[in-house]
């Protein structure tokens, strides 16, 4: 009947039911058949109010309307029998300035008074509401590089309809980094007219690490050596992502920013075997100052071409 059914009861999208109730009542008042007997355009406002009125009032009718985004889409999938199931406007209207009980002496129920104001029109009655797959929803999750490497277990709190929040347990396979989507099939929005589920979708963000750079599986980490190190070699403690402690060799005469593979050691290839590697990225320190001997020292070496 309308075009917009906000807009037939004069209130805006976000409305509360109070509110499109009030606004209903008001204007029931207004064009009520019984207060305006013999009056067609009177009639047809008041087909058109309580039309939107038994949607909006109904939560559940309510949504399936917004979703479909017009009165039109939503009158392709629902007839005006389904539109007026459940709606009682003996309960809505009573009180309102005497109106006679909802014309029971003529209509034993509600439908049956819409039925006949609507001009019982069975045609509409044989068209069968479409099952539709519910919205698809979207959260962002931050894990951490050591989530990443291992794998975790996330609880989530989603905001759903009308207020409503529901709790989602996933697991993070091993090896996802930023910019991977996982799809939770049926953890969506109610379908409608019995249609399935919609989706979540899960989209990654691999947060940055304090000690670790990832490049793909492989990860890098940066470990400091002295001078003497450097040129005679050492062996050092390395940090890797499952937690331990690993002692790896520096060979002698080693450069500045020299990397050292750590094969194996990077993180688990994503829903495959195997894993990347860790890099040892070795800064040798330049000493900001020294002591009286080490700097004569530092001088011999000089006279010896070092």
């Amino acid at each position: 009947m309308a075009e917009d059914y906000y807009k037939a009861l004069g209130v805006d999208k976000n409305a509360s039911d109070e509110e499109i109730k009030k606004a209903y009542r008001k204007l029931a008042l207004k064009y009520h058949p019984d207060k305006n007997p013999g009056d067609k355009k009177a009639e047809e406002n008041f087909k058109k109010i309580s039309e939107a009125y038994a949607v909006l009032s109904n939560h559940e009718k309510r949504q399936q309307y917004d979703s479909f985004g017009s009165q039109e889409a939503f009158s392709r999938s629902f007839s005006q029998e389904d539109i007026f199931r459940g709606f009682d406007l003996n309960e809505i209207l009573r009180g309102l300035g005497g109106f006679r009980a909802q014309r029971q002496s003529s209509y034993s129920t509600s439908e049956d008074f819409f039925s006949q104001l609507f001009g019982g029109g069975q045609q509409h009655y044989a068209r069968q509401p479409i099952p539709r797959k519910g919205r698809d929803l979207e959260y962002n999750l931050s894990i951490s590089l050591e989530e990443a490497y291992s794998g975790a277990e996330e609880r989530m709190t989603l905001a759903m309809d009308e207020g409503r929040s529901k709790e989602i347990t996933m697991k993070i396979p091993k090896g996802i980094d930023t910019g991977r989507k996982l799809r939770l099939a049926g953890k969506g929005l109610p379908g409608i007219n019995g249609g399935p589920p919609g989706d979540l979708f899960i989209n990654i963000t691999v947060a940055p690490h304090p000690v670790f750079t990832r490049d793909g599986d492989d990860v890098y980490i940066t470990t400091n050596v002295t001078f003497s190190q450097a040129v005679l070699g050492t062996s050092i403690d390395v940090k890797t992502l499952d937690g331990e402690t690993k002692r790896i060799k520096v060979p002698a005469h080693t450069q500045n920013n020299t990397k050292i593979r750590m094969k194996g050691y990077g993180v688990p290839h994503f829903r495959k075997t195997g894993k990347g590697d860790q890099y040892v990225k070795i800064a040798v320190s330049v000493p900001k100052k020294l002591t009286r001997e080490q700097t004569e020292l530092i001088k011999k070496l000089s006279e010896k071409g070092l």
